[in-house]
């Protein structure tokens, strides 16, 4: 049996971040993880952080080396009908985004928690959340062939998606919401520069497609797919040859291509789970919400879940207060349903979902807005670079 304050489960960014602040605050965790510790850190991600995430994880102690090795974007570029507008995210927004793969955030959040003494027990199966409804919440799990359990006085589900936390709810007391998309995202990673110094966005006639990076000779690009494309149906030079196709040709000339180190295909959804607790189970990134990645919202809304509960348990144990953990389902979700409409009409800004011209001028059209429109593109920049915390 062991004994804890918070018992998390999952260890990717948000369970090993939630952790470590919790830690930095005297507040003793536990996580469960059913994946080994190089799984994990292997799993080819998000990259694209916004501010109030960098200062998060800062406040971890573990943002030495995204300060030092991150790239600061001060802008974005949007490309379509044969033309190219920059946004100024710093100029209009007042702050830029930095680029540092999930990859190297979720190394530098394990070997901080370990240089902590922190508690993550990996390769933890057949775990089992129970009486979270009440006041004594235990999780059941077994590790190297022993079955154990942890006490604690909080659970947070830090799961994903396919998690045992959302699942652990009864279905009466959970809603959900949900719009799939009729096409993927074809990524390549690759050890060449990137092909502009910042994203690239192109809304084109044959499809989507994004230029982005993770260092300066670390490229990661995607280009739109069906629903029913397969990744060995597409050789790489198939690939490069259909994003030069999308890009307008001053950077399809000059785009390095060399062969691929990870290709995936990625279904894109948009997701909600509501509320987002239960009793003192609490639901946090994407175990309570998916959002399609056009606007690099996804680890930025679980980073902000995790300042929400992470604030919210360090004044109960403080001040035994429970105001903030009774408000953390409202927060959470107010900022959740505003990326999640950010997500959506940037998707269905740049993607191609039919051979409806109707539709394809009106996009051309709302493009030609954004750009020249200053109040347009603020709004635009204002929502990339993240809403500000109330």
């Amino acid at each position: 049996m062991i004994r804890t304050q918070v018992a998390i489960i999952g260890a990717g960014p948000s369970g090993l971040l939630l952790s470590q602040l919790l830690q930095r605050n005297g507040i003793s965790s536990v996580v469960l993880e059913q994946r080994s510790r190089s799984y994990v850190e292997a799993r080819i991600r998000a990259g694209l952080l916004e501010r109030g995430t960098v200062e998060l994880l800062e406040a971890a102690g573990a943002g030495e080396r995204l300060r030092r090795e991150g790239l600061v974007h001060d802008g974005v570029e949007l490309a379509f009908a044969g033309r190219v507008q920059r946004i100024d995210l710093k100029a209009l927004a007042g702050h830029a985004m930095t680029v540092y793969g999930q990859t190297e955030l979720t190394k530098d959040l394990g070997d901080a928690h370990a240089a902590l003494g922190g508690t993550v027990l990996y390769e933890a199966t057949d775990v089992a959340l129970d009486g979270f409804e009440g006041t004594h919440p235990r999780v059941a799990f077994t590790h190297q062939g022993v079955r154990d359990e942890v006490e604690c006085d909080f659970i947070a589900g830090c799961d994903g998606f396919h998690g045992i936390s959302r699942a652990s709810v009864p279905a009466g007391s959970i809603q959900t919401h949900e719009r799939v998309y009729p096409f993927g995202w074809l990524g390549v990673l690759a050890e060449v520069p990137p092909v502009s110094n910042e994203l690239i966005y192109a809304n084109h006639a044959r499809g989507f497609a994004l230029c982005s990076m993770r260092s300066m000779t670390r490229s990661r690009y995607y280009v739109q797919c069906t629903p029913v494309d397969k990744v060995e149906d597409w050789s790489d030079s198939r690939f490069w040859d259909e994003l030069r196709a999308r890009l307008p040709a001053g950077y399809a000339s000059r785009m390095v291509t060399g062969p691929s180190i990870e290709k995936s295909i990625a279904p894109l959804r948009s997701f909600v789970a509501e509320p987002m607790r239960f009793g003192r189970l609490f639901l946090v990134g994407d175990a309570a919400h998916i959002v399609p990645p056009t606007g690099a919202k996804g680890l930025n809304l679980a980073a902000a879940d995790v300042r929400m509960l992470y604030e919210g348990l360090v004044d109960y144990y403080r001040s035994g207060s429970g105001t903030l953990l009774g408000e953390y389902s409202a927060r959470a979700l107010a900022r959740v349903w505003e990326a999640t409409r950010f997500s959506w009409w940037f998707t269905t800004l740049m993607h191609r979902f039919s051979d409806d011209s109707f539709a394809q001028r009106l996009q051309v059209a709302e493009l030609e807005y954004l750009v020249e429109s200053p109040a347009a593109s603020w709004s635009f920049a204002e929502n990339y670079v993240g809403l500000p915390f109330a």
